[in-house]
């Protein structure tokens, strides 16, 4: 499911923004053997709505750099958990109750 524009260093390039910005709790998940939706989930935490909201702006700004298209976008009004969909990865940016709360790691964790 890698598409051609997607690689290794643009991973590292959105952790690295996300931790610039400090986004808490960053994990990757690759979920590539277990649904075709998505290769990888880069989960994360934010202190409020307004840095949820602004982790993904930082994120979209750095995909549309890249020459990504983002597929779909999720949660921006509310800002309690946003999901950028750019389909070879997607990112939820939480706070942190609703990460407790929905736990995507147990989730998508591998049988």
């Amino acid at each position: 499911m890698t598409s051609p524009t997607f690689n290794k260093d643009l991973q590292i390039n959105l952790i690295s923004l996300l931790e610039d910005h400090k986004a808490k709790n960053i994990t990757v998940l690759d979920v590539s053997k277990i649904t075709d939706i998505t290769d990888l989930m880069i989960i994360c935490t934010g202190n409020s709505n307004r840095h949820v909201k602004t982790l993904a702006h930082y994120i979209q700004s750095a995909a549309k750099a890249k020459g990504l298209t983002i597929y779909g976008i999720e949660g921006e009004k509310e800002g309690e958990w946003i999901l950028i969909d750019l389909v070879d990865v997607i990112i939820h940016i939480m706070l942190s109750q609703e990460r407790e709360f929905y736990n995507l790691e147990k989730l998508w964790s591998q049988p």
